[in-house]
């Protein structure tokens, strides 16, 4: 019981570093290379503005909606999901 329980955790820690340093590059990363994405206009607009007012935004639901999935189907292997 207690190396499925250690696998469990594992794979749950995985996932969740995974998303957290995606999560991380996206927020700094993208901070970071401001001068460089500002280079891009779209409907005279940077694309700095664009990936400020939207971009990010969408992405962090689609970590939230990654991680969701990827939970399920952990939990459903290891036999811990909700009823």
């Amino acid at each position: 019981m207690t190396s499925k329980a250690d696998a469990y955790w594992r794979r749950t820690r995985r996932l969740t570093i995974l998303l957290l340093s995606f999560w991380i590059f996206i927020t700094f990363g993208l901070t970071w290379f401001a001068r460089t994405v500002n280079e891009f206009v779209i409907l005279g607009f940077p694309l700095g503005f664009y990936m400020a007012a939207q971009g990010a935004l969408v992405i962090y639901l689609l970590i939230i909606w990654w991680y969701n999935r990827q939970m399920i189907k952990i939990d459903a292997e290891f036999g811990v999901e909700d009823d």
